[in-house]
């Protein structure tokens, strides 16, 4: 059986000499016109990719792991934080006086280097809030493109749309995180961690899914598994530091503040792997996801006892790109729909 033909239907409404078309019929396209081409249930329209989106999920990773690592060293330098090789934590401590440029030799439990803890005293708070925001900001852009990429490749499922909501809730838990310091509003911040971890480990999960749902050559498979790879890095490190955080042991507890940054820097490298599939980004891109509707009428296989009732109904949605066209021909929009 051949494949189905994409066949325009349009009304003429431009020109006078003829009569109004019966709504149910159907007008093929002129001899004169393209080849007509397989329909592929989407739009036949091709756009140019815009390259430019790959620079999202570089920025993404490269700004915040670079930023809370700047973090870090600014509260180690101020003394608020002890350094991460430092093992050794006291009791209580005698107040030392701080030597600029050094860090501290006498550190107590309050000085683990927890990546909220670097955070909480300015002047490293402000930057800290800067990438909360910031970050948070790219990763909803970022959730955003690759819902859009999946629909428009024909994926519409719960699993891409668990995929945006988490991704989103990652964001929000980020901003709370970033906003609202440990020291000075402990429960928000407490809260901000509680939806910020979990619902990022959720997001790089559903997008391991996607990536093999959507994986067609070799390549795309590849990517697949070290997205898997690094979604149970961030698994089993996000769990280890839920475990040793809980005790009260400061050997424990440090073990907890560095599967933290583990954690989160495994996250954020996920997020810089989309550049992989950012490249092929198209204009199309964003209107497959915020015009679904759009989509699902622009490439309609028809059966036989539908095909009546749709044409019907096909000539209120096409309309004349211009409006004060004398051409003998039958103008009608990009838009398609595909018939057997």
């Amino acid at each position: 059986m051949p494949p189905p033909l994409c066949v325009s239907l349009c009304v003429n409404a431009h020109t006078p000499t003829h009569p109004p078309p019966d709504p149910s019929c159907r007008v093929a396209t002129p001899a004169r016109s393209p080849p007509l081409t397989p329909c592929l249930g989407q739009s036949q329209l091709t756009a140019s990719p815009m390259t430019a989106w790959i620079v999202l999920p570089v920025s993404l990773s490269a700004f915040s792991i670079t930023g809370i690592w700047i973090v870090y060293a600014m509260a180690v330098m101020n003394h608020h934080v002890c350094p991460v090789e430092n093992w050794s934590y006291n009791v209580t401590c005698t107040e030392e006086l701080p030597r600029p440029g050094f860090p501290k030799t006498c550190c107590t439990i309050q000085d683990i280097p927890l990546i909220s803890k670097c955070g909480s005293y300015p002047p490293e708070s402000c930057l800290f809030s800067l990438i909360g925001n910031v970050g948070a900001f790219m990763v909803v852009m970022v959730c955003l493109l690759r819902y859009a990429q999946v629909i428009e490749h024909s994926h519409r499922c719960w699993v891409n749309t668990s995929a945006l909501v988490s991704g989103c809730t990652n964001a929000v838990g980020l901003v709370m995180v970033g906003n609202f310091q440990v020291d000075h509003a402990k429960s928000l911040h407490y809260v901000g961690a509680g939806v910020a971890f979990p619902a990022g480990l959720l997001f790089v999960c559903l997008q391991c899914v996607l990536t093999y749902r959507v994986a067609e050559t070799a390549l795309d498979y590849w990517m697949a598994h070290f997205r898997v790879a690094l979604a149970l890095g961030a698994m089993v490190s996000l769990v280890l530091s839920g475990i040793f955080f809980i005790h009260e042991s400061f050997i424990l507890q440090h073990a907890a503040a560095i599967c933290e940054w583990v954690f989160t820097v495994d996250i954020l490298v996920f997020y810089g792997t989309f550049t992989y599939e950012f490249g092929t980004v198209t204009s199309e891109t964003m209107m497959a996801g915020l015009q679904q509707s759009h989509h699902h009428g622009s490439g309609v296989i028809m059966g036989p006892r539908a095909r009546g009732s749709t044409l019907g109904g096909a000539t209120k949605g096409l309309k004349s790109p211009g409006g004060s066209s004398t051409s003998t021909h039958l103008n009608c929009t990009p838009e398609s729909i595909a018939m057997l």
